[in-house]
């Protein structure tokens, strides 16, 4: 285990996504031991960022360098954080169904589907993702999430068959960019056809460097999505062998900013544990004609009898000071509104990426419906923000 003290440097004008931390307080992914200890060119550096309940690399070059490989090409990165746990027992499917938003007993085979945990208020306790591969079903959670979230599943096991078993001999990477098809075409992969994955939650299996591994297409607006699992021992070797195929390694501080650039929200961050699941504006975790579950109740109401008043919205600001970015928490007014009228929405994350037209910079924000009709002006102290229809497209970086 890394036993130094590791820090992670904002840039200018950005916070970290948590407070610099000793690494022995939460534990290195195996990739970050393997980066800081095997004798690679990334063994000297000390830049571990703490992500969703692990140390992972922040930054494995410039972040400009790192930008493009996300956006433009193909680049490799940690996936470490992820969680994979099995449900067992003959109640599985029936159980499983009753704990999450979406599909899971019509779930078509080696596909996946987001699912918000609720409580019996509607509150939204965390997120994940749900995997089946034919009889076979799996929980996808971060590593922060995990303790508490299978904490809260464990107690509605009551009278079931239904046993909750993680899957702790593998870790993941992640092959994302518009590019990556062309690394898996390099790397010969021969049991996997890319085009077995045409849409985003969808899986299969294949070999990389003669090493079994298991493909999972994830979900994005911007660019593909490629989440590679493998046994744990194995993972250096499909890391390098992926490198030398020509993917350009990114660390976490990148990653975070492609995730606001989609517009994909962050339990902890984006989503808080008082908010209602059609606030989050994620229609892609409900299923609205199966079964039962803890939550539904509410979550129909809001469907057949009105509409929230608030949602997360993509946001694209304009600072007065280029490079200036507002903090999260930051308080969002419509223009011209004087300061004592309450504020119309809240910043909750934001990350500015340099692009060959100049530097933009995109956010996350909880937005009362009253501020989308007309599209009115928005302003914060330092800038001005509107709201985004879609996700931008991308020329050149």
């Amino acid at each position: 285990m890394l036993s130094k003290t590791l820090e992670f440097m904002p840039a200018a004008g950005e916070r970290p996504m948590t407070e610099p931390v000793l690494a022995t307080a939460i534990p290195a992914t195996p990739l970050a031991e393997y980066l800081a200890t095997a004798g690679t060119a990334f063994a000297e550096s000390s830049t571990l960022l703490p992500y969703l309940g692990t140390l992972t690399p922040g930054l494995l070059d410039a972040p400009e360098a790192e930008t493009r490989a996300l956006l433009t090409g193909a680049a490799v990165h940690d996936l470490g954080w992820l969680r994979r746990i099995a449900i067992r027992g003959e109640d599985r499917f029936r159980w499983l169904s009753g704990m999450v938003t979406n599909a899971v007993e019509t779930l078509p085979d080696n596909t996946g589907a987001y699912n918000l945990v609720l409580n019996a208020q509607g509150r939204i306790q965390g997120d994940l993702y749900v995997w089946r591969d034919g009889d076979a079903v799996e929980l996808e959670v971060t590593a922060e999430q995990s303790e508490a979230l299978l904490a809260h599943l464990d107690k509605f096991i009551i009278m079931d068959d239904v046993e909750l078993v993680p899957l702790e001999d593998e870790s993941a990477l992640q092959l994302t960019g518009p590019l990556a098809e062309k690394v898996f075409a390099q790397l010969g992969i021969t049991r996997l056809g890319i085009a077995a994955l045409p849409a985003s939650l969808s899986s299969s299996t294949g070999e990389i460097a003669g090493i079994p591994v298991r493909i999972f297409r994830g979900y994005g607006t911007a660019v593909p999505h490629y989440a590679i699992w493998v046994a744990t021992a194995q993972l250096p070797a499909v890391w390098n062998a992926i490198v030398a195929a020509g993917a350009s390694p990114v660390g976490a501080a990148s990653l975070e900013k492609l995730r606001i650039i989609e517009g994909i929200p962050a339990y902890g961050i984006d989503i808080q544990s008082r908010d209602l699941a059609q606030e989050t504006s994620q229609e892609r975790a409900l299923n609205f004609t199966k079964g039962c579950y803890l939550g539904q109740e509410i979550v129909e109401r809001i469907r057949s009898r009105g509409q929230v008043h608030r949602h997360l919205r993509s946001l694209e600001l304009t600072p007065e000071i280029p490079g200036n970015l507002p903090a999260p928490g930051t308080e969002l007014r419509i223009a011209g509104n004087a300061a004592d009228i309450k504020p119309i929405g809240t910043i909750t994350s934001v990350a500015s990426v340099q692009l060959e037209a100049g530097l933009r910079v995109f956010a996350i924000g909880m937005i009362r419906a009253e501020a989308e009709v007309g599209r009115k002006p928005l302003v914060y102290p330092g800038g001005s923000a509107r709201i985004l229809n879609t996700t931008p497209q991308w020329n050149a970086v």
